[in-house]
């Protein structure tokens, strides 16, 4: 059973109050919508007070090409996943040539070769490290990206894996687009960058007091005739955000039946775990995965939390209450859900046991 041996986050350093992004909205939307007040309520109710940016506001009054866009992508992005890498290094006690394999997950930009190979030279990778890039994959990809890093780990038991996550999504904001899935992006995208180091069963554990979240097992769930609920529509100034108000229904019709039928057959059930670390889409998602679930308010608080200081930052951010649940007491056989949702309409989920 792999275990994860460290987390680490990172975010850009321009920090926007939700107050600030709804009166930015206001301007940019108020003559497209009459009802621009009514509108602006989702973030009253978002439960976000604020979220990171690797651009200031005075950026976002301009139109921006894509190749503009994509640029400060690169740039950026590179730099916050070392930011995030070396964290999780050093919480981890280890130098870079200890990894053997590099997974990289983003979707809010392109680059050719891919920003994986950047990292080995700014890390200080070895030449030999395996490289996977897996782009597309939206809001799931943390968690979509934590269970290959697992199952790779889970082939090759004697290597460690670096897991590297991150999301530019404010460079996404297309100025001219007035439909109403940009206005709620304003509302909910934050940038930010996570990593996890994964390591195979016999790799030798440096500190054996401490319990460490082994891998269970994993699932994704791909829903048939959805892809029009979640992703992005390619167009001339850039990536264009597609969202469904259907998401919550998607969720509490199908979650239930889709957890429970993963949970059976490791000999589990809802009632029986102790930890519940979702992404956190928006606060109707979680009181979406509350109902279909069954559970308490209270057993989704760190995904809340998350939320209301970082936003959605897309694939990262379930990797965020992942670091802030390892802080927590785990104790020896407690188990724990990790779950996020993405385009497809796909759901991600890993079941974790402390031990």
């Amino acid at each position: 059973m792999p275990r994860i041996e460290a987390v680490a986050t990172a975010v850009p350093p321009y920090e926007i109050s939700q107050e600030d992004s709804m009166k930015l909205a206001r301007r940019f939307f108020q003559d497209a919508y009459p009802d621009i007040d009514r509108l602006l309520g989702v973030f009253g109710n978002s439960q976000i007070q604020k979220r990171h940016l690797c651009m200031p506001m005075d950026w976002y009054e301009s139109e921006r090409h894509f190749a503009e866009k994509n640029k400060l992508y690169v740039e950026n992005a590179e730099a916050l996943a070392v930011l995030a890498a070396r964290k999780c290094l050093e919480k981890a006690n280890l130098s870079a040539d200890s990894i053997d394999c590099l997974m990289f997950v983003s979707s809010t930009g392109i680059a050719t070769p891919s920003l994986d190979s950047r990292l080995v030279n700014r890390l200080g990778l070895r030449s030999d490290v395996t490289r996977v890039p897996l782009w597309g994959l939206g809001c799931a990809g943390g968690a979509m990206g934590l269970s290959r890093a697992c199952e790779y780990a889970r082939a090759y038991p004697d290597r460690r894996v670096l897991l590297l996550s991150v999301e530019l999504c404010g460079l996404t904001f297309i100025r001219q687009d007035m439909s109403k899935s940009n206005l709620v992006a304003t509302c909910l995208f934050g940038d930010g960058a996570a990593a996890a180091l994964i390591e195979g069963d016999t790799v030798r554990v440096t500190d054996s007091r401490a319990p460490r979240l082994r891998f269970c097992g994993a699932r994704t769930t791909t829903w048939p005739d959805t892809l029009d609920v979640m992703g992005w529509e390619l167009t001339e100034p850039g990536l264009k955000v597609i969202f469904s108000r259907d998401i919550p229904s998607i969720i509490r019709q199908s979650m239930k039946e889709n957890v429970d039928s993963f949970l059976s057959p490791h000999g589990t059930s809802v009632d029986r775990l102790r930890h519940f670390i979702f992404h956190p889409g928006g606060a109707k998602v979680l009181t979406a995965y509350q109902r279909s679930l069954g559970i308490s308010a209270d057993a989704t608080r760190l995904s809340a939390e998350v939320l209301n200081n970082f936003g959605n930052m897309s694939s990262p951010t379930v990797l965020f209450v992942l670091e802030k649940s390892m802080e927590q007491n785990w104790e020896h056989g407690d188990l724990g859900l990790l779950a996020a949702l993405g385009p497809g309409f796909s759901s991600e989920m890993l079941l974790l046991e402390a031990r």
